[in-house]
């Protein structure tokens, strides 16, 4: 059941009304990971211009699914075209071909071929069929032809990248990522789920901004009644998603889900060799190809070391819903078991890596709130090893101005407090960077955290800047 409400989005919308008010062909290609709300949003950004819009079914035979797009073209003519079933994608896109003429229309045409990597059945020659359909009638045309699929790799295979009939064919790329926390925020209201922002953050950190998944949260209960019934009750439409969510992505999705395993077992990220030892995947060009589609999925980010430093690039996990799934097997738990995990230490360690995953995220409004978005930055990591003493800075915002800002996220459920040994720590941090670095620009610590900072003598001449969560939003 679709919602009678829609928030977020606004660039890709403006983008899809941009398009209509041409004269020109298009091919637009829409791209983003399971249940990230791409067919809702190309939905309703033509809203009642589609005038042809079929949707592939999985694990169908070529004949099957011919027939149905048959159908729906002869429906849509109400009788005018005969029915009579091809045999063969060249004659069912002549069916759509015929029909799309016979429209006359003045307005420009669209067409949406969604989950099109299920029409690609085997040597169907579904593809050849449609870059035939597009290259000698649509590019001429004034159309609009939009197409979407959650397979990230046969959609930047075959699409994207395509070496034949449709290269340098893709007029506008799209990638539909997640929620924002201030679009979760904005959902999670329309729906009438009005909790307190600490609540939203807790359910961002568990399932990120995945619409489908916060379709899920029900009014009147709390974030963790709301985590608990959504991931971890037997009857949860949820309860079985990891299983689905790499496999509907990623051909081979095993050595995706393997690297995924990896990097949630090391909050500090893991450097391509790091990756290769842990999941035994050789180092070529299949393992940068997949980094390289994680990362176009939003399940990764890569992070160049600070000063450019000899050191591999650290690929970090920030996939909330992957993150909180490695912590804490919800599939193998019975209901009720986030209640009590929510009072253990575990909830403690996977709060920290989820919060940090959630700022990354969000470096946009760290910037704002720090009053420097018109200037130019770059985010990067610092990590140092000597011997058997080393220390890791998450995110540091190297800035224009001559300054860095160097973040410590902390998720914590009242004023954060800085004890002695943590002030000690910090400040042994910063002087090592300075040090190794040797750089000479104003170093700004910076502590984003919930409910801010309950300033004591361990944070006095410390701690510069102070983020709290209601400005991530």
């Amino acid at each position: 059941m679709e919602e009678n409400f829609f928030v977020g989005r606004e660039i890709e919308i403006q983008k899809f009304n941009n398009l209509l008010s041409t004269n020109q062909s298009d091919l637009v290609t829409v791209i983003g990971r399971r249940r990230v709300g791409k067919t809702y949003l190309i939905k309703h950004a033509l809203k009642n211009q589609l005038d042809f819009h079929f949707t592939g079914v999985q694990n169908t035979d070529k004949e099957s699914v011919i027939k149905e797009f048959t159908i729906k073209i002869i429906e849509l003519s109400a009788g005018k075209i005969p029915l009579q079933i091809p045999r063969t994608w060249l004659e069912a896109f002549r069916l759509l071909r015929i029909y799309l003429s016979s429209l006359k229309k003045k307005k420009k045409m669209t067409v949406f071929l969604d989950e099109l990597p299920w029409l690609d059945t085997h040597k169907s020659g579904f593809l050849e069929a449609f870059e035939f359909f597009w290259n000698d009638w649509a590019v001429d045309q004034n159309i609009m032809v939009v197409v979407c699929g959650s397979s990230t790799s046969w959609m930047i295979k075959n699409i994207i990248n395509n070496k034949a009939g449709l290269h340098n064919r893709v007029t506008q790329y799209m990638k539909i990522t997640p929620f924002t926390l201030a679009e979760t925020k904005q959902y999670l209201y329309a729906k009438g789920a009005k909790l307190p922002q600490y609540d939203i953050v807790q359910l961002y950190m568990a399932m990120g901004g995945i619409p489908y998944y916060l379709k899920q949260v029900q009014i009147g209960d709390s974030a963790i009644q709301n985590i608990d019934n959504i991931l971890f009750n037997e009857n949860s439409t949820l309860k079985n998603e990891f299983q689905n969510l790499y496999r509907a992505l990623f051909d081979h999705y095993e050595k995706y889900e393997t690297i995924i395993k990896a990097l949630a077992q090391k909050q500090k990220g893991l450097t391509r060799q790091e990756i290769v030892e842990a999941t035994k995947i050789t180092n070529g060009g299949g393992l940068t190809r997949m980094l390289e589609e994680l990362e176009e999925s939003t399940f990764i980010k890569i992070y160049q070391p600070y000063n450019n430093q000899k050191k591999e690039a650290l690929y970090r996990l920030i996939d909330e819903y992957s993150i909180f799934y490695y912590q804490f097997n919800p599939q193998k738990k019975p209901a009720g078991s986030f209640v009590n995990l929510s009072q253990t230490a575990k909830y403690k360690s996977w709060a920290g890596f989820a919060f940090e995953a959630l700022c990354m995220k969000h470096v946009s409004k760290i910037k704002e709130a720090l009053g420097i978005s018109g200037i130019f930055t770059t985010e990067n990591s610092y990590y140092f090893k000597e011997k058997d003493n080393g220390f890791q800075i998450d995110l540091l915002i190297d800035r224009q101005d001559n300054s860095i800002n160097i973040c410590e996220a902390k998720f914590y459920g009242a004023e954060y407090q800085i004890d002695n040994k943590e002030s000690q720590h910090l400040r042994n941090r910063i002087e090592a960077f300075r040090k190794n670095t040797k750089t000479k620009r104003y170093l700004i610590p910076t502590l984003i955290t919930t409910f801010g900072l309950k300033a004591n003598e361990n944070s006095l001449g410390l701690i510069d800047k102070v983020i709290t969560m209601n400005q991530l939003f």
